[in-house]
């Protein structure tokens, strides 16, 4: 991190990852967009008394390999042909994944810095957080995973050491012939 404070790097990196959650954010609601168009297509051959198999027929004529599989399109051909009349999807029961936030991860790590020997259970029961969340936390946000009953930061090889610090000589070199580089 020093490194990318001492060169001026850390505003470039922080617009690429934003950048590159925006990319997921666009392509996400894409594929949603195009659901909701199919359920339109679908509501519509469902007014025209199509059947489920000449309207799965239709979409994969229209959408080739995107379109909605055989068993959501005859789901939905049935749920327009009973009567209902919205196309968005249902809100789905059961309670969202909100165990995975800021102030968890912080509670895992300061349990952590304590005692880096506890297991995942023991770290569940301190917090009071569910194993799977920590498990969740351990691996996905602190990047750690068990060696020899000790959870440890995740380390790299030495050819992957190497690697990375072949490629971060090259940038320094280029930032130095280019300052503009990143920008």
């Amino acid at each position: 991190m020093s490194i990318l404070v001492s060169t001026g790097l850390v505003e470039p990196v922080v617009r690429y990852c934003c950048l590159c959650m925006a990319v997921f954010s666009n392509l996400v609601t894409f594929a949603m967009q195009e659901n909701i168009e199919q359920w339109y297509a679908i509501k519509f051959c469902v007014k025209l008394n199509k059947s489920a198999i000449e309207t799965f027929a239709s979409l994969t004529e229209a959408y080739g390999d995107a379109t909605l599989s055989r068993t959501m399109v005859f789901k939905w051909h049935k749920a327009f042909k009973a009567g209902r009349e919205n196309v968005e999807d249902d809100s789905r029961s059961g309670r969202p994944i909100s165990s995975t936030n800021d102030q968890n991860v912080e509670v895992v790590r300061a349990v952590m810095a304590k005692d880096r020997r506890l297991s995942v259970r023991m770290i569940a029961e301190e917090t009071g957080l569910n194993k799977n969340a920590v498990h969740r936390i351990l691996t996905e946000h602190l990047h750690v995973r068990k060696i020899c009953a000790k959870l440890v930061p995740k380390n790299l090889s030495v050819e992957q050491k190497a690697n990375r610090l072949e490629i971060c000589q090259d940038l320094l070199g280029r930032l130095e012939i280019e300052p503009n580089f990143f920008a």
